[in-house]
């Protein structure tokens, strides 16, 4: 499995003899003596700015990371790419720039490594779409590499209780609802985000970094810590230290993803219930190793993994109380006792899943905490998300049921070909129980940018119609999404997929209530909608020139990963 340094080309050889004498000069110019130059390349890359909390942690983090990489024989080469706040661009024309980052972030990463011939990689990250991107860099690049979570945001207090970002997203619904003051929904803005770190809940960051340990890519335990924690920064350090480990062992990530690794990270996924957006970003960074992860397998694992961990959005904690248990490592160790883990699969510690796990107690071991339940005792017997499909959604679409009780609904469909148009219409309450609201032209191609909904669907929710209403889109949901809200749905309506000939009144039928069937179909006959399909038009692109144009050319189907390449 592993590839020894001896016999793995270090790519900074390609800066030694005299024709490299240029090269040499730019590098001692920012200090870089000969020893430096001996040794190692180790490329340090991270999303810091100052557009995000999620992100401010990764500048003094990645000193740790430098200070141990250096003290274990590497010459650490420090360096950041963009990232894009979801949070701050949800629900206007920013969110089109959310998706289309995660490509700009693996793009940059693979660019900035090539070019400079650095040996391996450090990658950290905070915000959602950053860490795909660094996974997907890791995957392209198969140089020895490891990944490190930025950290979560603790939670703010608001009247006694605990609240997160989404408690603003579904106040501004009740606000609009006439449920709570303005003054009120000040008050709750100030708290909710008491400091640096990444959206409390199991939101996607919180999801994706769990993802990131359960394939082997992150220390044990390192998902879970605040941002603001003392143990994140001996983190940073101990990752710097396990990834000179790997560079002289010449551990790939090939070693370490493997099929059986995406398996236990789908398994993980969907025993805590997490978000949504693991059905983009799993299949993305799997095509980067050339394995193949699809709805299908979705379905298959969630069908066999019990929902074991009590999380927003839906359930009671947050991930800085799994911290407080253990974090991911318990949850790990719950599955992998129960037979549901490939123990076996090699990890960046040099070890397998199973001996990083030997010594945590499972969640039956552990006495006074109902973060995480036994296998035997789960939150519900199958998996957090359910592949929908049916003759509204051919390809499939993803909805999580993870605390959701209503899983079949009846109704007729609000239609509205952009996401302001329906937010309006919200605000205006015109949204009735029983609706099905259908947001189309908004998934990878049509957006472009596959935006995510949240503002939307957190308005719906304030205003207490969770329960009552159901959603469906071609784009795609914030992890902090709640309810019977279904998205990815393809073919997309750009492309002429079925959810672009569907009007106001058709009734649509949702049952995610079976998951090896689930089903989304509008009841119409299919001479019905093949004829409604001869007399559409396709839309012009809304980009011509730019950053959204290009990708909008070539991404793909949300169901592959929504890739470009």
């Amino acid at each position: 499995m592993a590839h020894p340094t001896d016999s793995l080309k270090l790519r900074s050889k390609e800066l030694e003899g005299p024709a490299r004498a240029p090269h040499r000069a730019f590098m001692r110019a920012m200090g870089l003596t000969d020893r430096d130059l001996s040794q190692p390349l180790i490329g340090v890359a991270h999303t810091w700015n100052e557009a995000t909390p999620c992100n401010m942690s990764a500048s003094f983090l990645a000193q740790e990371a430098k200070r141990a990489i250096a003290e274990h024989g590497g010459t650490p080469r420090e360096f950041v790419t963009i990232a894009v706040s979801d949070g701050i661009a949800m629900g206007h024309e920013g969110m089109k720039a959310s998706l289309t980052s995660r490509e700009v972030i693996a793009d940059s990463v693979e660019l900035m490594m090539r070019a400079h011939c650095y040996d391996a990689l450090f990658a950290m990250a905070g915000c959602d779409k950053s860490l795909p991107g660094m996974l997907m860099a890791i995957g392209r690049l198969n140089l020895p590499s490891i990944f490190l979570y930025g950290g979560t945001i603790k939670p703010g207090k608001f009247r006694g209780r605990d609240v997160t970002i989404q408690t603003v997203y579904e106040a501004v619904g009740q606000y609009e609802a006439g449920l709570i003051s303005e003054e009120d929904l000040y008050e709750l803005e100030c708290v909710a985000c008491p400091g640096i770190g990444s959206c409390g809940g199991l939101f996607t960051a919180n999801t994706m970094a769990s993802v990131g340990e359960a394939l082997g890519m992150s220390l044990p335990g390192s998902a879970s810590p605040p941002a603001v924690d003392e143990a994140r920064k001996a983190f940073a350090y101990e990752s710097g230290k396990a990834l000179m480990n790997l560079v002289k062992r010449g551990i790939l990530p090939s070693d370490i993803m493997t099929k059986e690794a995406f398996e236990n990270a789908l398994t993980v996924a969907l025993a805590m219930g997490g978000s949504t957006n693991i059905a983009l970003h799993l299949p993305a960074i799997a095509h980067e190793l050339g394995i193949k992860i699809t709805f299908d397998d979705f379905t298959r694992i969630t069908c066999r993994t019990p929902h074991i961990a009590d999380m927003t959005p839906g359930g009671k904690y947050v991930m800085e109380d799994l911290h407080r248990i253990g974090g991911v490592p318990v949850v790990m160790k719950t599955l992998l006792d129960a037979g549901l883990l490939h123990g076996d699969c090699m990890t960046v510690t040099g070890k397998t899943v199973a001996e990083n796990l030997e010594h945590v107690k499972n969640a039956e071991q552990l006495a006074d905490q109902d973060v995480v339940y036994p296998v035997n005792r789960p939150l519900r017997e199958s998996g957090g998300i359910v592949i929908v499909k049916g003759n509204l959604a051919p390809e499939g679409g993803v909805v999580k049921v993870a605390n959701l009780k209503k899983l079949r609904h009846v109704g007729p469909a609000r239609v509205f070909d952009d996401e302001q148009s329906c937010a309006e219409a919200v605000a205006r309450r015109e949204i009735k129980p029983g609706d099905v609201v259908v947001i189309r032209y908004v998934g990878p191609k049509g957006a472009p940018g596959m935006p995510e909904m949240l503002a939307v669907t957190a308005a719906i929710r304030g205003q207490g119609l969770g329960q009552d209403v159901a959603l469906l889109t071609d784009g795609r949901f914030s992890g902090a999404t709640s309810g019977l809200m279904i998205g990815h749905i393809g073919p997309e309506a750009f492309v002429g997929g079925p959810i672009a000939i569907v009007r106001d009144g058709d009734l649509i039928e949702i049952d995610a209530s079976d998951p090896a069937n689930g089903m989304l179909n509008v009841r119409l006959t299919e001479e019905e909608i093949a004829q409604r399909l001869r007399a559409w038009q396709p839309p012009q692109p809304k980009y011509t020139h730019g950053a959204l144009a290009k990708y909008a050319r070539q991404v793909g189907r949300a169901c592959d990963g929504a890739i470009t390449h």
